[in-house]
């Protein structure tokens, strides 16, 4: 089968993966068209955390440091913490890790935004259309039929060569694609998320998990100490788990709420190191989230159409990774895409190489990700020590950890030695197919 030039890539979503995706289908020479339902793009969201594999795609899309500098900072540390205020685990992380490429923590809208300002400077204002939600589609013999939902109540079709879905968490695609698929599944945590200013601590630029696995707190910086005041904005995640035998029953699966509806949880967690109570009431603005994921489904593919990003693999935060696999998504299709064309075959191939192993990422998540080494320590002494050795030996953390960094994708040494993941010197499809027409 021959890549179709003549149809565009169509792109449901233009999140983190989906404006990824159309700047590496630039960067191959292939058109698509982005369809965004929300009718303006704002900087929304909290901290995230970007690791060394999904910068190391950033960077070779054409970000470069600089501009990733100006939306957060370089990550240097990793460590838990536990109830008794002593640490449980540490690590570097990024360059200081021995890392090829930094982790980043930054504010997860404006990290959407440097992508969009990208897009546009790269692929025009044209090529991503707002409010426009794709609600439907129809595989035909050579490409697909997208139905989209504009903002003013019109409908309309778009024929592309493929339809790629990262239309995320409530993804009208995977919906259709699959009809029976069991509700959201909350494992029970909630979480209330928010950002203040305050001195960061450690390294300056830590990620510190502190409590259990079942209750805990986050928090890391997403922004430099200001030199006069010596305050960064922290980015911080309070947990709780309650019992989930009814459901999430608030029916808002986002929404702002009041800091006394939850500080209740964190009274005592008093520390010589971290003001946790004055870190929290510190926010402007808190909003509550349940801890959510989808069970994984068997194939990402139906016919012309694949799902990716969260539409393909929503997962618990817990490892850091959700807005990381979503632009390594991006970069893999691509590479499907560069070596079979803009076919069927390519996303058969992306869902061959990915699917069955971050469909273990999404389940071992379930099962605390990295912070599986607090849920342990939980079970071993309560979370509360004299000294960790004892207890819990440091080969066994480090050999926890270095399990979850296998799965995720990010262990270093594989890493540091894979070769990149689209060649830029090989032929575009547009190239082959010119040189197959001539």
């Amino acid at each position: 089968m021959t890549p179709n030039n003549k149809k565009p890539v169509l792109i449901a979503g233009g999140g983190i993966g989906g404006l990824s995706l159309a700047l590496t289908l630039h960067q191959i020479g292939v058109p698509c068209l982005v369809l965004e339902s929300v009718a303006e793009l704002k900087p929304l969201g909290v901290g995230i955390n970007i690791q060394p594999n999904a910068v190391r795609e950033l960077y070779d899309m054409g970000l470069e440091q600089k501009s990733l500098d100006t939306i957060g900072i370089q990550t240097k540390e990793w460590t838990l913490v536990g109830l008794n205020g002593k640490e449980v685990y540490s690590e570097p992380r990024g360059l200081d890790a021995g890392y090829h490429w930094p982790q980043y923590s930054v504010h997860r809208g404006e990290l959407q935004m440097l992508l969009y300002r990208t897009a546009i400077e790269r692929l025009g204002k044209e090529a991503i259309k707002t409010g426009h939600k794709v609600t439907h589609y129809q595989n035909t013999a050579d490409g697909v039929i997208a139905t989209v939902a504009l903002t003013n109540g019109e409908q309309i079709e778009l024929e592309g060569a493929l339809l790629i879905a990262a239309d995320g968490l409530h993804s009208a695609v995977r919906a259709q694609m699959y009809p029976q698929q069991p509700p959201i599944h909350w494992g029970g945590a909630v979480m209330w998320r928010g950002t203040a200013k305050a001195k960061p601590i450690r390294t300056g630029a830590s990620f510190v998990g502190l409590g259990t696995h079942h209750h805990r707190i986050v928090f890391y910086p997403i922004t430099p100490a200001d030199p006069d005041t010596g305050l960064a904005t922290v980015n911080w995640i309070a947990e709780v788990t309650m019992d989930n035998s009814e459901g999430w029953t608030s029916g808002d699966w986002n929404k702002k709420v009041q800091l006394e509806d939850f500080i209740h949880h964190f009274e005592g967690w008093d520390y010589d190191w971290v003001d946790i109570q004055g870190l929290l009431r510190g926010a402007e603005e808190v909003f509550e989230y349940p801890m959510i994921d989808r069970d994984p489904v068997p194939s990402w593919v139906d016919g012309h159409v694949c799902l990716m990003g969260d539409a393909a693999h929503i997962m618990y935060p817990t490892g850091s990774n959700g807005a990381s696999q979503a632009i390594v998504d991006a970069r893999e299709l691509g590479a499907s895409i560069l070596k079979f064309g803009v076919t069927q075959a390519a996303v058969t191939d992306f869902n061959d190489r990915l699917c069955a192993g971050i469909s273990e990422v999404v389940l071992r998540n379930r099962g605390a990700g990295p912070f599986v080494i607090l849920n342990e320590l939980d079970k071993r002494c309560g979370g509360v020590f004299d000294d960790i050795e004892a207890v819990f030996p440091a080969q066994e953390r480090q050999d926890l950890m270095a399990k979850y960094k296998a799965a995720a994708g990010y262990a270093m040494e594989a890493l540091n030695h894979a070769a990149p993941t689209i060649n830029t010197d090989a032929p575009t499809p547009t190239q082959n197919a010119n040189q197959k027409a001539s």
